[in-house]
C-alpha cells in the first residue's frame, strides 16, 4: 500500500508523539508499505526501507517547536497544508495516515481526491485547546464538533488510551483500535548513564521524573508537594530530568523560592538510549501530571523499570494504573507530599509495586504486543483500500 503519513511535529525527535510516529513506521516499513511522511523542517532523519521523508520549507524565524498548542507550531501546520497539497500533487497515495491536528488536513484532501483516512488519535485536539487557551471554553462544543467529525468520517481510527477510544465510539467513529504506547527499554538500552550518586550530593531515598516540563506536566504541584514533603524527617532527593533551559531555569528558580533547592536536581535532558540508565537508578518515579485526556508514554517505561510509580490519581493515569501497580494521589500538594513521604518510608511498598508493574508492562505494554495490534488493524483495512482503489481506477477509464 502507497500510504501518505502526516505528522506535525518536528521529526524524529526524542519525545513523545515523535516516538510514536516512529514505532508507526517501524511496523510499516516491515510491512512492506510505501511510506511518504509529510512533516516539520525539524528533527533527525531516519532511514526505514520505503519510508521518504517530505519536510516543509522552514518558516521565518520558526525554531525550536515546543510540544503543544503555540504559535510556531500554528505556522508550521499552515506551511505543512501546502506541503500536503503538493506531496498529493506528485504522488497519489492509497491511504493518510494523520497524526493528531494532521487529521483535518486528511479529511479536507480525502473529501476532495477520495482518499481515505487513518486518524491516529495521540490527544483529544478539542480538550487541549481549550486547556491551553482558557478563553476559548466557550468554543468547547465547537471545537468537540469538529473533533466528532473526524472521527466519524476516518476509516479507522487508532486512540492511545482508553478515554480516546471512548471519545471516538461516542463520535460514530466506524473502527476503533485501541493502540497503546510503549515501554521504550527493550529498544533503547545500549547507552550507559555515569551514576548520578557520583555526579551529584544525593542523599537517601532518590525520585526521579522524566519528560518535558510543560505546565500540563504538573512540576508546580511536584515541586509544592516535595516542600512539604521535605519538611519531615526523611532524606529525600529529587531528580528532574528532560526540560528546555527556559523551563529548568523558570522551576529551579521556583524551587528555590520553596526553599527546597538543595534537594531538587535538574540534570536537562538526556538521549532515549540512556533511559533504562537512569530508570535503574532511581527508587521511586513521578508523574504529577494534571491535565490531559491520554496517558503519559513514559509511564510504560516507569512500570517497565521494575520501580514504584507515583502518579496523580486522575484518567491520564488511572486508565493504565491501578493501586496493585503504582501508588495514586489526588492533584493537590498535602496529599502528593502525604504520598512522596509514605512511598520514602516503606521500601517494602516500593518493592512490592516495583514487582507488580513490571509484571504488568511486560505483558501487556511490549513492542511485540504493539506491532502485532497495529498489523492487525491494518490487515483489516487492507481489503477496503483495495476496493476504492479500483473503484478510482475504474472513473478515470
Amino acid at each position: 500500500m502507497h500510504i501518505l503519513l502526516i505528522a506535525p511535529q518536528p521529526f524524529y525527535q526524542e519525545r513523545g508523539t515523535p516516538i510514536a510516529v516512529d514505532l508507526v513506521l517501524r511496523v510499516l516499513s516491515e510491512r512492506g508499505d510505501t511510506v511518504d511522511v509529510a512533516t516539520y523542517h525539524e528533527g533527525a532523519d531516519v532511514n526505514y526501507a520505503g519510508v521518504t521523508l517530505q519536510r516543509i520549507a522552514p518558516p521565518l524565524w520558526v525554531r525550536n517547536v515546543p510540544p503543544g498548542f503555540s504559535i510556531k507550531k500554528l505556522i508550521c501546520d499552515v506551511w505543512l497544508f501546502f506541503k500536503v497539497r503538493t506531496v498529493l500533487r506528485r504522488r497519489r497515495p492509497d491511504l493518510i495516515h494523520a497524526v493528531e491536528e494532521a487529521v483535518f488536513f486528511a479529511r479536507w484532501w480525502g473529501r476532495r481526491l477520495g482518499l481515505p483516512y487513518v486518524y491516529d488519535m495521540d490527544s483529544s485536539l478539542a480538550g487541549q485547546l481549550v486547556e491551553a487557551r482558557p478563553a476559548l471554553r466557550g468554543l468547547g462544543r465547537v471545537f468537540q464538533r469538529w473533533e466528532a467529525a473526524v472521527c466519524r468520517d476516518a476509516l479507522l481510527v487508532l486512540p492511545v488510551c482508553e478515554a480516546l477510544a471512548e471519545i471516538a465510539r461516542r463520535a460514530d467513529a466506524p473502527r476503533v483500535t485501541l493502540l497503546r504506547d510503549i515501554s521504550l527499554l527493550d529498544r533503547w538500552t545500549s547507552a550507559v548513564e555515569p551514576e548520578l550518586c557520583r555526579q551529584l550530593p544525593l542523599r537517601g531515598v532518590v525520585f526521579m521524573y522524566v519528560g518535558n516540563l510543560e505546565i500540563y506536566q504538573g512540576l508546580d504541584l511536584l515541586l509544592a508537594s516535595w516542600a512539604q514533603a521535605a519538611a519531615v524527617e526523611q532524606p529525600m532527593s529529587l531528580v528532574v530530568v528532560g526540560g528546555t533551559p527556559e523551563h529548568i531555569a523558570r522551576y529551579r528558580q521556583r524551587a528555590g523560592g520553596l526553599g527546597v533547592g538543595a534537594s531538587v536536581y535538574f540534570i536537562g535532558p538526556r538521549p532515549v538510549n540512556r533511559l533504562a540508565a537512569l530508570l535503574r537508578q532511581a527508587d521511586v518515579l513521578v508523574s504529577p501530571r494534571v491535565q490531559g485526556h491520554n496517558t503519559p508514554m513514559k509511564i510504560y517505561s516507569y512500570l517497565d523499570a521494575g520501580k514504584p510509580v507515583l502518579a496523580t490519581d486522575l484518567p491520564t493515569h488511572t486508565q493504565v494504573l491501578t493501586p496493585e501497580i503504582a501508588c495514586l494521589a489526588p492533584p493537590e500538594p498535602a496529599a502528593f507530599a502525604a504520598a512522596i513521604v509514605r512511598l520514602a518510608r516503606d521500601p517494602e511498598l516500593r518493592q512490592r509495586l516495583g514487582a507488580a508493574a513490571r509484571s504488568e508492562a511486560r505483558a501487556k505494554y511490549s513492542f511485540a504486543a504493539y506491532r502485532e495490534t497495529l498489523l492487525a488493524a491494518y490487515a483489516g483495512l487492507d481489503q477496503s483500500v483495495a476496493a476504492r482503489v479500483d473503484q478510482r481506477a475504474a472513473l478515470r477509464e
